[in-house]
């Protein structure tokens, strides 16, 4: 386990180099830069933390602490407080112990997204990690609108062992998810997640078929744990955060799945999303195989940003 660690660790930390340099140079050229901490210090700062998509507001409440430590610790140089700038950029961005709860119950995941994010994708690596897990999976294929969808499941599904719950192209999409919450009951089955269609473009009707999808769930499955998770792509950046916020209308979101950050210089929207819409980010990929879908691990994640290791405070 370890060493499965140290090679995500070294991916995730390959995967972030376009993000690394985008903001961590411009950091390192204001620490090592500046002689005072003053105004200009702390505006220099806010820019390259903004245009690293790392987002506004996380970004006033990451400065605002490294204010307050640097008046209390009566640090006068910049290079001082760099450690502190880091831990805040983590502590935005912790996820709470309970968000894997759904690896331990009975549940059923929706996964949601826009066509194009990997979201059928993360659906079948997901299956093949909590297959790895022992658990008992089932794949709900309810995206019925993209003709390549079911293919590109089953695919995943064989892949990982699993079994998948179909409906043809054009079906209802809440009939799939009646069909597969029936199965699961049947069959006991630990985790059922569903692929859903990705459709913003008319936010009206994915609005009234997720609520649908939701009474199915609610009413055959009464005593399942529920995840709502979506899909968004590391690349899009700020987009990713306004499609997470769009979503978050039509479901009551309780994590998100990054995705393509390998490709990216804007992985700082990680921490933006995750500090304005306070949705944990859950998982991340970096690559195209099982093992690049992780868990999200703030400490993980800014330490590969950054590229040190910092310590835990005392």
């Amino acid at each position: 386990m370890a060493e499965e660690k140290k090679g995500f660790f070294s991916r995730l930390r390959e995967g972030l180099t376009k993000t690394r340099n985008n903001i961590v140079h411009g950091i390192d050229s204001v620490f090592n830069g500046f002689s005072a901490i003053d105004e200009d210090f702390y505006e220099e700062l806010e820019e390259i933390l903004i245009m690293g998509d790392i987002g506004v507001e996380a970004t006033d409440a990451i400065l605002e602490k490294l204010r307050e430590q640097v008046k209390e610790n009566h640090i006068k140089e910049p290079a001082a407080c760099k450690e502190y700038l880091i831990r805040n950029i983590k502590e935005q961005m912790r996820v709470e112990e309970t968000a894997y709860e759904f690896e331990t119950r009975q549940s059923v995941v929706l996964v949601i997204g826009v066509n194009g994010v990997g979201k059928t994708t993360t659906v079948g690596k997901l299956a093949g990690k909590l297959k790895g897990q022992g658990r008992k999976v089932l794949i709900a294929a309810a995206d019925t609108f993209r003709a390549a969808a079911g293919e590109q499941l089953g695919e995943w599904a064989n892949r990982a062992g699993v079994d998948v719950i179909g409906g043809t192209e054009g079906a209802d999409p809440a009939s799939v998810i009646y069909d597969a919450v029936s199965a699961a009951r049947a069959r006991n089955v630990d985790v059922l997640l569903c692929d859903t269609a990705g459709r913003l473009h008319n936010k009206k009707n994915l609005m009234e078929e997720l609520k649908k999808i939701d009474r199915i769930i609610g009413r055959e499955f009464p005593d399942a744990h529920r995840e709502n998770l979506v899909v968004l792509d590391g690349t899009t950046g700020q987009n990713a955060l306004q499609q997470a916020k769009e979503f978050s209308e039509a479901a009551d979101l309780t994590g998100i799945i990054l995705t393509k950050l390998d490709g990216t210089a804007k992985g700082g929207i990680a921490v933006a999303i995750q500090s304005q819409l306070q949705i944990p980010v859950k998982y991340i990929g970096v690559g195209e195989t099982i093992e690049d879908l992780q868990k999200f691990d703030a400490d993980q994640f800014v330490d590969a940003l950054f590229d040190v290791k910092i310590p835990e405070e005392e």
